[in-house]
């Protein structure tokens, strides 16, 4: 591994984004969720129950913002983030949440039937994507949904230049080609909708600089475990 890779590598550490958030949630930093991203939420709690799924995994839970929405929907609610800040600030609403890594989560093999994770994955870098989905459908149960939430690129790993805390976020910034790639080695996509970058609650990560659009996703898992 060259020096470059190593530097990015070490960039896109969990410790890093940990500190991160921590930092930006004590800081009192808020950014509502966009328009569009409650529809799909709404959308996704729909699907739940029509499905009969009682039971949601959240991947980077942030305050609760979304967690509290799932179970004033009636929807049981489990949720992990790298922040401890964001975790006690999640409980603090009386969310199940607790601190854990994507890539090593503290559940049973098809615990959960169904997943929801928004700009989150777009933290984990290209070398790990694999081997962070595998443990998302390790955790979810045969044939259930897991909803994702990217902000797009031309496949390139960069830091957030908008940030102005230490360290810097590092973004993964896939193509929607590569998602498609990336994701459908691990289930099947059912839905794969874009929508434009907008202003103010609608504006995603790179302050202005990066041309992109968000992605959003449902990978229904394998019928049977691989």
């Amino acid at each position: 591994m060259d020096a470059a890779s190593e530097g990015m590598e070490e960039a896109g550490s969990e410790q890093r984004l940990a500190e991160f958030y921590n930092r930006r949630a004590a800081s009192g930093w808020d950014h509502p969720i966009a328009p569009r991203r409650v529809e799909e939420r709404e959308r996704f709690i729909t699907l739940l129950k029509a499905e009969g799924r009682h039971d949601v995994l959240e991947i980077g839970c942030g305050p609760g913002l979304d967690g509290l929405k799932f179970v004033q929907a009636g929807i049981h609610y489990t949720g992990v983030d790298l922040s401890e800040v964001h975790v006690r600030q999640a409980r603090s609403k009386g969310l199940d949440v607790s601190v854990a890594s994507v890539r090593r989560l503290p559940f049973a093999e098809g615990a959960f039937p169904a997943v929801w994770s928004m700009s989150t994955l777009l933290h984990i870098p290209a070398a790990d994507i694999d081997g962070v989905l595998r443990e998302l459908v390790r955790v979810t149960a045969p044939n259930s949904p897991i909803a994702v939430g990217l902000w797009s690129g031309d496949d390139e790993e960069v830091l957030n230049p908008e940030d102005d805390l230490e360290p810097r976020r590092f973004f993964s910034r896939r193509s929607d080609e590569t998602v498609r790639h990336v994701f459908g080695q691990h289930g099947r996509i059912e839905e794969f909708v874009t929508w434009a970058e907008g202003t103010g609650e609608e504006s995603g990560p790179g302050a202005g600089t990066w041309t992109q659009h968000y992605q959003f996703l449902i990978l229904r898992t394998p019928a049977s475990p691989n």
